[in-house]
């Protein structure tokens, strides 16, 4: 039987190149040599393709491609832009299509389906477009401080998992970052810093009999005071009930917006309850990351989930 061109799309033009370098290289290490035959597609920084060390035009690059497997993150990668690029050039792909893509990298739009799962919370949150903070950043501080106290959580409305985001304690604080923050992004949402237990939550699809199979949630460990290093625990220290929710949470929101093959969601398991963070499209691969992390727990290798996430891209075509 002959193998698969399958082409792994590693690196890219976002603030998350070095974890999608990390992402790619498991994947080129774990797929069955016995089934398929790699192609290591590299994109820049700057996006420029590559193939064999050399650079290539995407047309190039995809042309004896069978498959791909979308080892991107962020921009360019999960948002549905390079997912544009694979279905003009007919190649299956892995992870969510165009829309679905572009829908899971907004905050906003996610809160607003996250908003109908029973079980779980939103945190409250105000957007805040640039324009709006071109005369007193101070102000619109304010206006968010008479909805909802400190501390803060200011992230760009669009970009990859805990990108881009910063804390602040007061008022003052805020309207500082905003003034600096607008140098990045042209939108940004405020919310609630909710203090708890980090949670993360994987679905596969077509999985152990189940349209949406729920992975065990994991639990987010931090080592010390700056919150530099964590360690990834599962099955994290939740209650049955609160695995439950985050389970059903994480399947009913890969449902809502759309995505396919697999997505994690992101949570906080405060006293005051569950809180829904955000989805992850295109979620890290690496050995010591959540997803692997809890894949493993229920006897899954890595081998195993790739050759059954290009399975069903090769299906779906």
């Amino acid at each position: 039987m002959a193998r698969i061109n399958v082409g792994v799309l590693r690196g890219g033009p976002s603030r998350k190149y070095e974890v999608s370098l990390a992402t790619g290289a498991a994947v080129i290490a774990a797929l069955p040599e016995e089934r398929y035959n790699v192609h290591d597609i590299f994109i820049s920084r700057a996006g420029d393709w590559h193939l064999r060390g050399v650079p290539v035009t995407p047309n190039q690059a995809l042309r004896s491609i069978d498959v791909v497997f979308n080892a991107l993150h962020g921009e360019f990668g999960e948002d549905g832009v390079v997912q544009k690029i694979l279905e003009v050039h007919g190649i299956p792909y892995t992870g969510s299509g165009v829309f679905g893509s572009a829908l899971a990298m907004d905050k906003a739009q996610t809160y607003i389906h996250g908003k109908k799962i029973q079980g779980v919370k939103i945190p409250q949150h105000v957007v805040i477009h640039s324009y709006e903070v071109r005369t007193s950043s101070l102000q619109v501080a304010q206006h968010i401080f008479s909805q909802f106290g400190p501390r803060y959580v200011i992230k760009p409305v669009r970009g990859g998992s805990s990108i881009g985001g910063h804390i602040a304690n007061s008022v003052h604080e805020l309207a500082d970052m905003l003034s600096e923050v607008f140098d990045e992004t042209d939108t940004v949402i405020v919310q609630q810093h909710i203090q708890g237990k980090e949670g993360t939550c994987g679905v596969v699809d077509n999985l152990r009999e189940k349209r949406v199979y729920a992975l065990p949630p994991v639990e987010s460990i931090y080592q010390n005071p700056n919150m530099v290093s964590i360690d990834d625990m599962c099955p994290g220290n939740f209650s049955r009930d609160e695995k439950s929710r985050m389970e059903h949470a994480a399947r009913e929101m890969h449902r809502a917006l759309g995505l396919r093959h697999y997505s994690r969601s992101n949570f906080i398991v405060a006293p005051s309850g569950i809180y829904f963070l955000e989805v992850n499209a295109l979620p890290e691969l690496a050995p010591e990351s959540s997803l692997p992390t809890a894949l493993s727990t229920v006897g899954i290798t890595l081998s195993e989930f790739l050759d059954h996430v290009l399975s069903l891209a090769i299906a779906r075509k």
